[in-house]
């Protein structure tokens, strides 16, 4: 019998997979791979390989969840090396663990190897810090839109925290997203919105809660994009600034 493994694409950059990752990739029968996996990565792959796409992206689903299952159990059943291919990390909102699951139920062995989820590297590549001393002592990932396609209950929560709220699949309910922490932190909280983040198609726009909307609209954002709400935004300023400080210096010594 063949065997599964789930693989962790990273947030969109191709250098971000993990080395564990790159050798899956090499030594795959098959290839399985999703809308949010950078299609680069597929070069990885020995010349016979096989490269599906099933890819799912904002509601649209190239293939639904139980005829992916049931043509990763088809393609083991011949023997094959099956890489899952996913983007950000297989477990983070990547429904990782429920394909797992079906092929362990059918005594077929799994591998995990982890991603860099884009809950934390778009923020990080952004310049913003997810936690600062001084400032947060906690912070949340929240899905934006659940199986209904509503936005989550813990919404709510994370809004009467004090944590940096991260924010995936989002854009859908934004309006109602804004609308729940206005109500719990009023219009001047900060707000970041990165839309294909780590990649050369990257976008952003920030602002605050009172402003956000008209700035979305500006910019163009939509989905994919990662939302982000606290105070930690507002540092994304400083270390701008930091940057292009260094830049200056660098290009003076260089003259």
């Amino acid at each position: 019998m063949g065997k599964l493994i789930l693989v962790g694409a990273g947030p969109g950059d191709e250098e971000l997979i993990t080395v564990k990752g790159m050798k899956a990739l090499q030594i795959a029968d098959v290839v399985l791979y999703d809308a949010l996996a950078n299609p680069s990565l597929l070069n990885y792959c020995k010349s016979s390989c096989d490269k599906i796409f099933v890819g799912k992206r904002a509601g649209l689903h190239f293939m639904k969840q139980h005829e992916i299952n049931a043509l990763i159990l088809s393609l083991i059943s011949q023997d094959k090396m099956v890489v899952r291919l996913k983007g950000g990390d297989p477990f983070v909102f990547g429904r990782g663990h429920e394909e797992m699951e079906y092929v362990t139920d059918h005594g077929i062995e799994t591998e995990i190897i982890p991603g860099i989820s884009s809950c934390l590297a778009v923020p990080s590549t952004q310049h913003i810090p997810v936690t600062k001393r001084g400032i947060n002592e906690s912070f949340w990932v929240v899905t934006g839109t659940t199986q209904s396609e509503k936005a989550s209950v813990d919404l709510v929560l994370a809004a009467k925290s004090s944590a940096t709220v991260v924010i995936l699949m989002g854009m859908r309910n934004l309006s109602e997203i804004i609308g729940i922490f206005r109500k719990y932190r009023g219009m001047n909280e900060a707000i970041g919105i990165i839309m294909n983040g780590t990649t050369p198609q990257e976008k952003a726009g920030y602002g605050t809660l009172q402003n956000i909307e008209e700035i979305v609209k500006s910019q163009k954002l939509g989905s994919p994009s990662i939302i982000i709400i606290g105070k930690v935004v507002s540092e994304r300023s400083k270390g701008s600034k930091e940057i292009e400080l260094q830049a200056r210096i660098s290009m003076l010594i260089a003259q």
